[in-house]
């Protein structure tokens, strides 16, 4: 029985990165300019979920190259532009934003990730909304 729990948490270990629940999610975002005259609710996907971490308490005992604080981040995205309604003539009223194709475990890169998740809520419309389906 103790060999069964042994090769049971052998192979957890090893495959514990590959059955990380690490993939594309929905999510709206809500964006508006000051000039115009709506918010804007736009559907896409983000790269979202769980990835396998080591601790790293035991630093002093172990090598760096065994200490992992992986995230769940970009493998594959493209950008894709919406028109934010009821902006004036002056204003450009273009909005970019990345879409996730595809994601992966791996260190956070801050050319294109938020990789700090902050507890206020940021993410609301203070003008009416419309939505945009892409």
């Amino acid at each position: 029985m103790s060999s069964f729990l042994v090769m049971s948490l052998l192979l957890g270990l090893t495959f514990g990165q590959a059955a990380s629940l690490c993939a594309p999610s929905e999510y709206t975002i809500h964006v508006e300019k000051r000039e115009c005259a709506y918010c804007l609710a736009i559907n896409t996907t983000i790269c979202a979920g769980f990835c396998m971490t080591r601790d790293s308490n035991g630093k002093k005992l172990l090598l760096k190259s065994s200490l992992s604080q992986n995230v769940c981040t970009y493998k594959e995205m493209l950008y894709q532009t919406a028109l934010i309604p009821g902006c004036p003539h002056h204003t450009i009223p273009y909005y970019s934003y990345p879409v996730a194709v595809s994601c992966k475990c791996g260190k956070c890169n801050t050319d294109y990730s938020d990789c700090v998740h902050e507890k206020v809520r940021t993410n609301y419309c203070t003008k009416p909304q419309k939505l945009c389906n892409m």
